[in-house]
């Protein structure tokens, strides 16, 4: 199957994003989650082999496929590592039916004008080829807006499309994630100033060019649906973004267009103590209820 059948996969699928690209800072409280505390561990290795583990269940689970989820986000050390001898993003596409995507930001830089940026990320053509050798279709950078400051948030837009021109140069399909911290007592004004600069970048994109946008749920119900109007925009998806499942499933199902890409959501009430049964029936429901909220109108 080609390049094109996942593009119209992701492009008009019925279902949703699943993000499973917990990175080194958050795989301790992933874990933890999971119900495996850090004294299970003594380095790094055997952490990340353990996540592996978790994320290897997941996929094998007989409720992941692409027909309730279109796509996957991993974790870079996810993609370089196989799945019963198969790479992660082969086995996902083949296997599965679900279109891998790769995060490919280095995480947040320090706070500045309400926003946290993404850290330089110098190696970023040399990941962005591996990419493509190993079957990615796309990628995904996150940054952080903190308040509705309308130099920090032009900052962050700029950046996130900047990069995101260097990702569509390999070929690949950009997500781009300013995340609103959901939190904020002025959430609704950033995202009125979040929603005018993706859209003069957006008008600036050259007409054969697309791009993604992973976004907090908005305060205002339809607040992006010019965004999901928008011929340069193939898919737009939202973060649960510390929202309970049951909480964003609600927002999400108010949104017309939008559909899941949730990483807490999705994982939430698993465990490494439960059976196969409990633990294909407990993601099953999770699955069932995201997928319903991305495809209600």
């Amino acid at each position: 199957m080609s390049n094109q059948a996942q593009a119209d996969q992701i492009t008009s699928g019925g279902g949703f994003i699943a993000a499973l690209d917990q990175s080194g800072g958050s795989t301790p409280k992933a874990l933890r989650l999971y119900g495996i505390e850090e004294d299970a561990y003594r380095s790094e290795d055997e952490m990340f082999d353990l996540i592996h583990q978790m994320r290897a269940r997941i996929i094998k689970s007989p409720a992941f496929t692409g027909d309730k989820i279109i796509g996957a986000i991993l974790f870079e050390m996810t993609m370089d590592r196989e799945i019963d001898g198969i790479p992660t993003a082969t086995y996902l596409w083949e296997k599965r039916g679900v279109v891998p995507f790769l995060k490919v930001d280095k995480g947040l830089a320090e706070g500045e004008n309400g926003v946290k940026l993404m850290k330089p990320m110098p190696e970023l053509d040399a990941l962005l080829e591996r990419a493509v050798k190993a079957g990615i279709f796309g990628t995904k950078m996150r940054s952080v807006i903190d308040a509705a400051n309308p130099v920090g948030i032009k900052a962050i837009v700029d950046q996130q499309f900047e990069i995101g021109k260097q990702i569509l140069s390999h070929g690949l399909m950009p997500i781009i994630e300013p995340e609103v911290t959901i939190s904020i007592e002025d959430k609704a004004q950033a995202e009125d100033i979040l929603l005018d600069e993706i859209l003069a970048h957006l008008d600036a994109l050259p007409e054969d060019s697309q791009v993604m946008l992973k976004l907090s749920l908005p305060t205002k119900v339809n607040q992006y649906a010019p965004l999901i109007a928008h011929p340069r925009v193939m898919r737009v998806v939202a973060l649960s973004g510390g929202y309970s499942r049951d909480d964003a499933n609600v927002l999400l199902a108010q949104n017309s267009g939008m559909i899941a890409s949730f990483s807490r959501g999705l994982t939430e009430g698993l465990s490494a103590q439960q059976s196969d049964a409990e633990f294909d029936a407990k993601l099953g429901e999770a699955i069932e209820s995201i997928y319903a909220a991305s495809v209600a109108v």
